[in-house]
């Protein structure tokens, strides 16, 4: 029976104390500071010594070859992978080892255990040991039906690799009930009023009404007057008076703490999407969202979604809510006496309307829609459709 030399050099270095202490020239206490152990193993060793001979001192669990190791060529294909493709590149901390991992049982046929590959990179210096964490304690649970609540929140990140001068912000958005991630783009303009509605149109059109909407303080999502003070919830952004006229709860956060649901997916994603975008070698948003779209989202719902506590849905039909008239921009305006408004710089110039001489001093809602484009609206009546830049929109036809 072959051992491993270092199991022979220690039953070697063992028998050598034993014998000097059955000599009398060193006490068996200090046999066992010598060989870093117990008294009681001492005892233990001077009976399997005594009874065996040199065979009993040897360790049997380290014989060569172990019939369980792992073939030394696969071993050294997995080290090789993730030092040369998916370790550490140019100041991004690589792929974390969970995904590591699936990745390379989807992509390489990897067959060894999560744990053997995970203590394989660690051995090697490829991925560092992390102090084990307590239990992780939910101070809410999540509520029970799809669509109850939904998160919405953005994260400003490097998240094209290839590019690391350039910051973009994801905007995400999550079912709390399952912790499926419903929407996700990334925006070159930010958290911008266009880019929030945008996500929420995604949202409504695919899934319907969510029963609430769970976001921060930012600047769209609700008026604060001066920094540190509680926001003046009477006076609604554009995303809050669309929220309102959709019937949607909009609740806020007031620390990351308590956002902590969309801040762990945010997290998730900067570990995981920023290195399968490098991989892929995707260097424009437009080429990012296509792949979170076509393939990063569907693998990653699989991965860390969950069937809710009721599987009935809490989302509700959109029904007759008319959502370009309501995702918008929307502002009161008085009809000037040459029957024009006015938007951000933008004169838009009313035609006669059939039984009015004119419209001037009427009250009348201007509103720009995510497409740029503009309409004016005296109650349900539609006065015009005008371009982003004002002309009535049947110039452009023609």
């Amino acid at each position: 029976m072959t051992y491993l030399r270092a199991a022979v050099e220690r039953a070697m270095k063992v028998q050598e104390v034993i014998l000097r202490a059955l000599s009398g020239r060193q006490s068996w206490l200090q046999v066992a500071d010598v060989l870093g152990v117990s008294a009681r193993t001492v005892r233990r060793l001077r009976w399997r010594y005594e009874h065996y001979g040199y065979d009993g001192l040897l360790d049997h669990r380290r014989r060569q070859p172990s019939p369980r190791a792992a073939p030394l060529v696969e071993v050294q294909r997995i080290l090789r992978l993730y030092r040369e493709r998916y370790g550490p590149r140019d100041g991004h901390p690589g792929f974390n080892v969970r995904h590591f991992y699936q990745v390379a049982r989807r992509e390489h046929g990897v067959t060894l255990s999560y744990s053997f590959v995970k203590h394989a990179l660690q051995r090697a210096g490829l991925v560092g040991k992390h102090r084990a964490r307590g239990r992780h304690r939910r101070r809410r649970e999540p509520r029970p039906c799809f669509g109850e609540l939904v998160h919405l929140d953005g994260s400003r990140h490097r998240w094209l690799a290839l590019v690391p001068e350039a910051y973009h912000t994801l905007l995400v958005v999550v079912d709390d009930a399952t912790k499926q991630v419903l929407y996700a783009q990334l925006s070159e303009e930010g958290e911008s009023t266009v880019a929030i509605m945008t996500a929420l149109r995604a949202v409504l059109r695919r899934h319907g009404i969510p029963g609430a909407l769970y976001t921060d303080r930012a600047s769209w999502a609700v008026y604060t007057p001066t920094s540190g003070a509680a926001p003046e919830r009477t006076r609604r952004t554009q995303v809050g008076r669309a929220l309102a006229r959709l019937g949607i709860e909009h609740i806020l956060g007031h620390s990351p703490q308590a956002r902590g649901r969309s801040e762990r997916v945010n997290g998730t994603l900067q570990g995981r999407l920023v290195n399968e975008l490098r991989l892929a070698g995707i260097t424009t948003v437009a080429a990012a969202n296509r792949y979170l779209a076509d393939r990063f989202l569907g693998e990653f719902n699989t991965t860390f979604g969950r069937s809710p506590a009721d599987p009935a849905s809490a989302f509700v039909p959109v029904g007759g809510h008319d959502l370009e008239q309501i995702l918008c921009h929307e502002e009161e305006r008085v009809v000037a006496r040459d029957n024009t408004v006015r938007l951000d710089g933008v004169v838009v110039q009313i035609d006669k309307q059939r039984g009015r001489r004119s419209c001037a001093g009427l009250r009348v809602l201007i509103r720009r829609h995510l497409d740029g484009r503009h309409s004016v609206w005296w109650g349900p009546r539609c006065l015009g459709r005008y371009t982003a830049t004002g002309r009535p929109a049947r110039e452009t036809a023609a």
